[in-house]
């Protein structure tokens, strides 16, 4: 690798965070991609990529809100072009388990021409102390269109460790890291072991995908609450109830497991309720 910047988009959000900083506390030099950054990245705003990209060879590439948005893929595209065009040499993309507008983003990043690692991760655990699901975590009822499926709870944390691995090491190049937990949760049990953690009664509450539709309009209006219903649609429906190696070929440990997310988030204090 190069002394050049990493570029990494959607530095601010859960992931992209975390990679900023342990690119900097393992000493390289970090561009950060986001609308607030010195040198602005915005989806949005195609004309701010080129001085984004400029000097960069590698970049983790974060798409916000979801690669199931509308146009997503195409912006996907565009982007790699524009990378291609500014000389990046290798896109690092975060995926999503399941999902086919995600394996359509990943098809682009691998027919580009460019160098490339996919991060295709599974459910966030931080969705429960970071995300949507805080609030409701705090009243004591997560309700998700969910039913009984097991998930295999992803943690961030692996997910940004993966991702640190692949942008700063060539022996990652052209591989598809899938990213689960050790095991797989129903929503009941992983309430439970909230709960336990917190110190604090939260139970899970299967709801519709029509009455998850009509509580995601009052939080993010009629576009998130139609995506974001149509990806529980396709992802919560039990075919990603199985676990995959891609932490343990990336890294060569185990995966984190959800109890020991839920004891560090409650050491934390996110979880406390106000008195």
């Amino acid at each position: 690798m190069s002394a050049s910047p990493i570029l990494v988009i959607g530095s601010t959000g859960k992931t992209g965070s975390r990679i900023v900083e342990r690119l900097i506390s393992k000493g390289f030099a970090v561009r950060e991609g986001s609308r607030a950054a010195p040198i602005p990245f915005d989806w949005d705003e195609p004309a701010s990529w080129t001085p984004a990209l400029s000097g960069v060879k590698t970049a983790y590439v974060s798409y916000f809100p979801d690669l199931a948005f509308p146009g997503a893929a195409e912006k996907i595209e565009a982007l790699t072009r524009v990378a291609a065009e500014n000389g990046v040499r290798k896109l690092v993309l975060l995926s999503g388990r399941g999902e086919a507008h995600a394996r359509q983003c990943e098809d682009i990043i691998r027919n580009s021409g460019l160098e490339f690692t996919l991060v295709r991760a599974a459910w966030f655990a931080q969705n429960f102390s970071e995300g949507y699901l805080r609030d409701p975590v705090l009243e004591g009822v997560v309700a998700l269109p969910a039913g009984d499926i097991e998930e295999p709870i992803a943690d961030v944390d692996d997910i940004a460790d993966v991702a640190v691995a692949a942008l700063t090491d060539d022996r990652h190049n052209g591989e598809l890291y899938e990213i689960t937990g050790p095991r797989l949760l129903s929503f009941a049990e992983a309430a439970r072991e909230i709960s336990v953690a917190a110190g604090f009664p939260v139970r899970y509450q299967p709801i519709t995908l029509e009455q998850f539709h009509e509580a995601m309009l009052g939080i993010g209006g009629e576009l998130i609450a139609d995506v974001f219903t149509e990806i529980c649609r396709e992802t919560l429906d039990g075919h990603n109830a199985y676990l995959t190696d891609g932490v343990q070929r990336a890294l060569g440990r185990e995966p984190r497991d959800f109890s020991d997310f839920c004891r560090q988030v409650a050491a934390s204090g996110v979880w406390r309720r106000a008195a």
